[in-house]
C-alpha cells in the first residue's frame, strides 16, 4: 500500500481536522501537489529525503537545548520533512486577527501600568493583575515609545476540529522559535527542491530584517543606525542559537550582562575594544527577574546594575519591555475578547479556547469533577510544564492536581481537551497523523508585521497533544501558498 492509501486507513475513524487531507482521504485543493509526492514516493524515497534531513541539520548546527538532572544536552533539531501547507486567503485573515489581539494586549499592558481605566470599569478584576506575580510595580508611570510593550509576541494557534483557528495562549515575554521557523524553510528547500518550486511560498526569511526595523523604529536615538543589542543569558541558554543567529542577521551586537555598564546618568554602554559604546535598544532575551540586581533578584548576574532606571528615564528601549508578562498569564488570557472590545471596539477576528478561571469556587468544583476531560494549566509557566491532561492522566496525577487545586485554585485554569488538527509526519519512514499547533511572530513597533506562518510544532507521539520540543516534539515548515489549484 502507498503512503496516502496508508493514510487513508489512519484517518478513517478519526475526527480531527487534518491540514492536507479531508476526512474521506482524499486531498485538500492546496495539497494537492505534496499528496502527489507522497502517493508515488516508495518507503526508501522517504527514508533517504528524511536522511538527508537529518545531515543537513547538523551540518547546519541547528540545535536545541535540554535540560536533564542538571545536566545541558545539546540534540539536533527534530524535523519533519512533509510541510504544512495553510492558503494565503485563509492566512489573511488570520494575520489580520493577530495584529488587532497585538494592539489589544498592548493597549491593556501600557493601561494597567498608567490609567487603569478597564479596571476601573471593572472589565477585568484588579487583584487578577495586582496579585499577579507579572505585575511589576517598578513599571508603573513608565510611557515606552509608540506605547509599545511587547514589540514581539508568538501567539500559539490551533485548529479546532471544525477547521477554525484558535488561540491557545500568547507569549508576551521572551518568546523564542523564530529561527527554527527560518532554518526549517532552509531544509525544505534542499530536500524537496522541486516540490517547492512548484508552490508560490511566501518567504520566510526577511523576518530577521523586519525585526531590525521594528526594533530600529522603537529606538530612543535619532540615529539611522541605532545601536543594538541582543542580551543573552549565554551558551549554556537553550536558545542561545536564535540569540546569535538573530544578532547575525541584524548586525547587531550579542551581549551577556557583564559585557554592559550604565552610567550615573543612567546611559547604556557596551564594553567594547575601542572604548565604551553607547547602547540604544536592548532585546533581551533573558527573563526580567534576571534583568537588573538593583531592582529584581538582587543575586542574578546575567542582567546588569541600573538597566531599569536607563530604561524609565527613556535613555534605552528595552524589547520586551519590563512588565510585559502581565499580558503573559493564562488568567488573564480568557479576558482577551474583553480587551479588543474595550480598547479598539471590535469584536475579535480570532476566537479565544474556552477558558475555566479556578480562582471562581463554583468552577473549581466544576474543574475537580471533570478532572479526566480537561487540560489543566499553572497561570504561570511556560514549555508545557506542569499541565495534567486528564484523558491521558494517571489516577496518581489526578490526585496531585486534585491537592493542588484545593489549595491553591487562583494559580490554575483549565480548559477543554482540544482535538488539535493533525498532518501527516514521517513516522518510521512511513506517513501517519500527529497533532501540531502553530505559533506565528508578531513584531510590534511603529508598524505591525505578522510572519508568514510561522514555527509548526508536531507531537510526535501517536496521540501526544504535547507539542513543546523539550517534551519530545518535533516541527515542519509552514507554506503559505495562493489557492490557485
Amino acid at each position: 500500500m502507498n503512503q496516502v492509501g496508508i493514510l487513508v486507513e489512519l484517518y478513517r475513524a478519526k475526527k480531527h481536522f487534518d491540514e492536507l487531507l479531508t476526512q474521506s482521504g482524499n486531498s485538500r485543493r492546496v495539497s494537492r501537489q505534496i499528496i502527489k509526492w507522497l502517493e508515488g514516493a516508495t518507503i526508501e524515497e522517504i527514508k533517504e529525503r528524511a536522511n538527508t534531513a537529518t545531515m543537513t541539520i547538523r551540518k547546519m548546527g541547528i540545535s536545541y537545548t535540554i535540560y536533564s538532572e542538571g545536566n545541558n544536552l545539546d540534540r539536533a533539531w527534530p524535523f519533519d520533512i512533509i510541510p504544512r501547507i495553510i492558503p494565503s486567503a485563509e492566512w489573511n485573515n488570520v494575520q489580520k486577527g493577530l495584529i488587532q489581539r497585538t494592539k489589544a494586549l498592548n493597549h491593556f499592558i501600557h493601561d494597567v501600568y498608567n490609567e487603569n481605566k478597564i479596571l476601573h470599569e471593572k472589565i477585568i478584576p484588579k487583584e487578577l493583575v495586582f496579585e499577579s506575580p507579572n505585575y511589576k510595580k517598578e513599571c508603573i508611570g513608565v510611557r515606552p515609545k509608540h506605547k509599545i510593550w511587547a514589540h514581539i509576541c508568538g501567539s500559539d494557534l490551533i485548529r479546532n476540529h471544525q477547521g477554525e483557528f484558535q488561540v491557545l495562549e500568547d507569549n508576551l515575554r521572551v518568546p523564542s522559535g523564530v529561527v527554527y521557523m527560518i532554518e526549517n524553510r532552509e531544509i525544505t528547500k534542499r530536500i524537496l527542491p522541486d516540490l517547492f518550486s512548484n508552490h508560490s511560498v511566501l518567504p520566510v526569511d526577511d523576518y530577521p530584517a523586519q525585526l531590525y526595523k521594528t526594533l530600529s523604529s522603537v529606538s530612543p536615538s535619532k540615529d539611522k543606525r541605532p545601536c543594538i543589542a541582543v542580551l543573552t543569558p549565554g551558551i549554556y541558554n537553550s536558545a542561545y542559537f536564535e540569540h546569535a543567529f538573530l544578532a547575525q542577521q541584524m548586525g547587531a551586537e550579542l551581549v551577556e550582562g557583564n559585557d554592559l555598564t550604565v552610567t550615573k546618568d543612567n546611559v547604556v554602554y557596551m564594553k567594547t575594544v575601542s572604548g565604551p559604546l553607547k547602547v540604544d535598544v536592548i532585546y533581551r532575551r533573558i527573563n526580567e527577574e534576571f534583568l537588573d540586581p538593583e531592582v529584581f533578584r538582587k543575586d542574578s548576574y546575567l542582567g546588569c546594575k541600573g538597566l531599569i532606571r536607563a530604561w524609565k528615564q527613556g535613555n534605552v528601549s528595552i524589547v520586551n519591555a519590563p512588565g510585559s508578562g502581565i499580558a503573559d498569564d493564562k488568567a488573564i488570557y480568557a479576558y482577551v475578547p474583553k480587551m479588543i472590545r474595550f480598547y479598539l471596539n471590535e469584536d475579535p477576528i480570532i476566537k479565544n479556547v474556552e477558558t475555566f478561571l479556578c480562582r471562581d469556587s463554583d468552577i473549581v468544583q466544576y474543574v475537580l469533577q471533570n478532572l479526566d476531560k480537561l487540560v489543566v494549566k499553572p497561570v504561570n509557566e511556560s514549555g508545557g510544564k506542569g499541565i495534567l491532561i486528564g484523558p491521558t492522566s494517571t489516577a496518581m496525577e489526578r490526585k496531585t492536581f486534585t491537592n493542588l487545586l484545593k489549595k491553591t485554585p487562583e494559580l490554575f485554569v483549565a480548559q477543554p481537551t482540544l482535538s488539535l488538527s493533525t498532518a501527516p509526519t514521517i513516522i518510521q519512514n512511513e506517513a501517519a497523523p500527529r497533532h501540531i499547533d502553530l505559533r506565528p511572530f508578531i513584531l510590534s513597533g511603529k508598524n505591525f508585521w505578522v510572519s508568514p506562518g510561522g514555527l509548526t510544532r508536531v507531537a510526535l507521539k501517536e496521540g501526544s497533544l504535547v507539542v513543546n520540543s523539550s517534551q519530545g516534539g518535533g516541527s515542519k515548515d509552514t507554506w503559505i501558498i495562493e489557492d490557485k489549484e
